[in-house]
């Protein structure tokens, strides 16, 4: 079992921050990639950034030079630092992990519970 714990959305105005964080527990070998992704009503859960092990991040072009990920590995956990936020960027956010679980599965995705972002203008 593999748990994600999500924290840090809120309600913000914009061009405000906030800061959110994911730990992840449990049954890990080790970690292939942590990141983020968002969904908003009506549209596709998108990916927002992403922090491959020992890579670059990535980031999409709407958040490039706004948000900012990073992770700490020690404590298998990840942040996404948003700063001059826009209305647009409301959505859930959703903690993303590809992981070794075991010995026996060589690769298993999880999704965090996903945390509110709402952005006022």
């Amino acid at each position: 079992q593999v748990q994600l714990v999500e924290s840090g959305g809120g309600l913000v105005q914009a061009g405000g921050s906030l800061r959110l964080s994911c730990a992840a527990s449990g049954s890990i070998v080790s970690i292939h990639s942590m990141g983020w992704y968002r969904q908003a009503p009506g549209n596709q859960r998108e990916l927002v950034a992403q922090m491959p092990s020992g890579g670059n991040a990535n980031y999409a072009d709407s958040v490039e030079g706004r948000f900012t990920i990073s992770r700490d590995n020690a404590k298998n956990t990840v942040y996404l630092q948003m700063n001059s936020l826009k209305p647009e960027d409301t959505a859930v956010y959703y903690c993303h992990i590809i992981i070794t679980p075991s010995i026996w599965r060589p690769l298993a995705v999880y999704w965090g519970q996903g945390t509110q972002v709402t952005v006022s203008s």
